[in-house]
């Protein structure tokens, strides 16, 4: 049999040499430096700390303070050391005494007590108001029963004043008054104005003022407080009611000669202030002890 002859093989194709790339070798980095954790944390620290403190209210009045403090000296170069300018007020007032007033008439007009409880300069602000009540045997001011109202209401602590005639009766004085007046508890004591003879010797004038007095602790059992000028108290007060609350008026003057003169506890010391929610020039008191003393004077 015969043998068919084979299919020839195929022919392997040659294989090819696979030359692999050369890897090019990148340079290694620099090794980075450790961050020191705890010097993260202090910087946090310190930046929340500096954000408190310029959030904080305290940090912003001292400031205010700061720039108002150094305001106020420059205003005042030239001025008497011992005292303080204050503009808005128009007043100079020693630094030591910080309870201010003021005392008003029919003559101020429609009073806005809060604008007056409100006003404010470097500390100095009215704690108390004297309102005028009676004059003489009769006379009534128009404006006493809206001022003694009205400035209560604000906080303002008040206290009430007659415009003593040596001419007329004391004692009918005295009745007119306190028939207007009706002190209630934190009122300051009632005051008799006493500042001119009206034509009378000073011996009459005092036999009145005796009368005015008699009637009033009577009713009161409280000593009024005198308010009187300073050349007018000398002249014919001083010596004989030495035991009385002195309220005294000198304007503009060193406070020196004041305390040579008369043992004050208020001080009148000028008349032309300037309050806001008051249209008109107003007077202005300071008084001489701490709160303590002052609220020791108070009607309890």
């Amino acid at each position: 049999m015969t043998t068919p002859p084979r299919k020839p093989a195929a022919k392997t194709p040659p294989v090819k040499k696979t030359v692999a790339p050369k890897r090019t070798v990148k340079p290694k980095a620099p090794a980075k430096k450790p961050v020191k954790k705890h010097g993260i944390t202090e910087l946090k620290i310190i930046a929340a700390v500096v954000v408190l403190i310029l959030a904080s209210p305290f940090y912003y009045r001292y400031i205010t303070n700061g720039f108002s403090s150094l305001w106020h000296w420059i205003n005042d170069i030239g001025e008497d050391i011992n005292y303080r300018h204050y503009k808005s007020f128009n007043v100079h007032v020693s630094e030591k005494y910080s309870i201010h007033g003021i005392d008003v008439s029919y003559a101020q007009g429609k009073i806005d007590w809060q604008k007056v409880k409100q006003m404010e300069e470097n500390g100095l602000h009215v704690s108390f108001a004297f309102i005028k009540a009676t004059e003489g045997e009769n006379f009534v001011d128009s404006y006493f029963q809206r001022n003694w109202r009205e400035a209560a209401k604000t906080g303002i602590i008040c206290g009430a004043y007659h415009y003593f005639r040596p001419g007329k009766s004391g004692k009918l004085q005295a009745k007119l008054f306190l028939k207007t007046v009706k002190l209630e508890k934190n009122d300051l004591p009632l005051v008799v104005d006493v500042e001119q003879l009206d034509g009378v010797a000073p011996e009459q004038m005092r036999v009145t003022l005796n009368d005015f007095f008699a009637t009033i602790r009577h009713k009161t059992y409280i000593k009024p407080i005198i308010y009187s000028g300073l050349s007018f108290y000398q002249d014919y007060l001083k010596g004989y009611y030495d035991e009385y609350p002195l309220w005294i008026a000198h304007y503009d003057k060193p406070e020196t000669d004041v305390n040579r003169a008369a043992n004050w506890q208020f001080w009148q010391h000028t008349s032309k202030a300037t309050v806001n929610g008051i249209h008109h020039v107003v007077d202005f008191d300071t008084f001489k002890g701490d709160s303590v003393a002052f609220r020791k004077l108070l009607k309890p």
